[in-house]
């Protein structure tokens, strides 16, 4: 598997990102019925529960991250991300199990 990052977005609507460390693990679940982007993605810490999505804009995919658009064919219905950076509003994460066998 080639690696692959994703920027999490949308934090400030949940618990923001204050509480989020380099290591964490995050649960990525696509969510097909999001009436605003079909291609949405759901970010998840264990524990708390949703705390943001996959960006999916230009305006919100910081560097090199793919989008959740870009994302969102190589992954299974659930996959695992870890936290590699603390940024502004969210953070940058590297898939760590695509959820495809």
């Amino acid at each position: 598997m080639d690696e692959m990052y994703f920027t999490i977005t949308g934090c400030n609507y949940y618990f923001g990102n204050r509480f989020m460390e380099k290591g964490m693990k995050v649960k990525l679940v696509k969510e097909p019925d999001n009436e605003y982007d079909k291609e949405a993605i759901q970010v998840k810490i264990k524990g708390l529960g949703k705390v943001g999505y996959v960006a999916n804009s230009p305006y919100t995919v910081k560097g090199e991250s793919m989008s959740a658009g870009r994302l969102y064919d190589r992954l299974g219905n659930k996959a695992k991300g870890k936290i590699e950076f603390v940024i502004g509003g969210g953070a940058i994460c590297k898939i760590v199990d695509n959820g495809i066998e």
